[in-house]
C-alpha cells in the first residue's frame, strides 16, 4: 500500500484516483415536450427508505438534462452488463437516442427501458447546486425488475478505471 499522494492540481487526477471506485450505470429518462430524453448517470444512489427517496448527480453542460428539469419527473433504468451500448448511446450527444430503443411507461410517464435489470420510477423532490452538478432527489412511485432481461445479463453494468465490466462471482 503507498502512503501520501498527489494534491488536487487538476480535475484529470480526481478522476483519475475516484475511477478506482466502481460504479453502477444507469440511464435516467424522462419524456418532455419534445419528446423522450436520457442520460447515463453512474452516480445514482439511494437515500432514504422513509420516505423512498433516490438521487442522482447530472452536469451543468448536459443538453439532456437541461431538457428534463422542468418536467418533474423521471425513471432510473439500471442496465444490464451486456447494455454497455446503451450507456454510450446515452453518454453521447446524439440527437435521437431512443431511435433503437424499446421503452414503455410506468406511473410518472417517464420511459422504462425494456432489457434494464430494475427501473425506479420518480417525482423529483428537489434539487440541490453542488459545484458543475445538481444533486437531484427524486421521491420514489414505482419500481421493479425487469423480466425481460436478456439472457446472457449476468448482473448489472458497473464503471471502473475508464472502462465498462461485470460483477464476478454473481
Amino acid at each position: 500500500m503507498t502512503s501520501g499522494g498527489n494534491h488536487l492540481s487538476d480535475g484529470r487526477e480526481f478522476r483519475r484516483v475516484l475511477g478506482h471506485y466502481p460504479t453502477g450505470v444507469t440511464v435516467v429518462t424522462a419524456t418532455c415536450p419534445g419528446g423522450p430524453e436520457g442520460l447515463t448517470i453512474g452516480s445514482f444512489t439511494s437515500v432514504s427508505l422513509d420516505p423512498p427517496l433516490v438521487s442522482f448527480c447530472p452536469g451543468h453542460d448536459s443538453d439532456s438534462w437541461a431538457r428534463m428539469r422542468a418536467v418533474g419527473s423521471f425513471c432510473v433504468n439500471v442496465l444490464a452488463d451486456d447494455q454497455a451500448d446503451l450507456s454510450s448511446t446515452f453518454a453521447s450527444r446524439a440527437g435521437d437516442k431512443f431511435r433503437e430503443v424499446t421503452t414503455r411507461v410506468e406511473a410518472t410517464g417517464a420511459p422504462v427501458i425494456e432489457g434494464c435489470l430494475a427501473w425506479i420510477d420518480c417525482r423529483v423532490e428537489t434539487v440541490h447546486t453542488a459545484g458543475d452538478h445538481d444533486i437531484v432527489v427524486g421521491r420514489v412511485v414505482a419500481l421493479g425488475t425487469a423480466d425481460g432481461a436478456s439472457e446472457s445479463a449476468s448482473g448489472p453494468l458497473v464503471f471502473l478505471k475508464g472502462g465498462y465490466g461485470r460483477v464476478a462471482g454473481l
